[in-house]
């Protein structure tokens, strides 16, 4: 099972939980829930799969950054 990492995938207001941009696009398409950081346009239309120009790169930004961090 995939793990997520708080500060990367979610953070926290309070007791409430929001999912980043790259968790939603991870994700693979929107849920249509109305998600304050859906990276998916139009937004908020459930199925939909066309990630908003502005997030592109966050998805290579993280597998960059993954793949670059020296193993122990």
């Amino acid at each position: 099972m995939e793990q997520y990492k708080e500060g990367i995938h979610y953070y926290k207001i309070g007791d409430r939980v929001v999912f980043t941009a790259l968790f939603h696009i991870q994700r693979g398409q929107c849920c249509g829930n109305g998600c304050k950081n859906c990276a998916y346009e139009p937004k908020y239309q459930k199925g939909n799969v066309k990630v908003h120009d502005d997030f592109k790169n966050l998805i290579y930004l993280y597998e960059d950054n993954v793949n670059n961090v020296p193993k122990t």
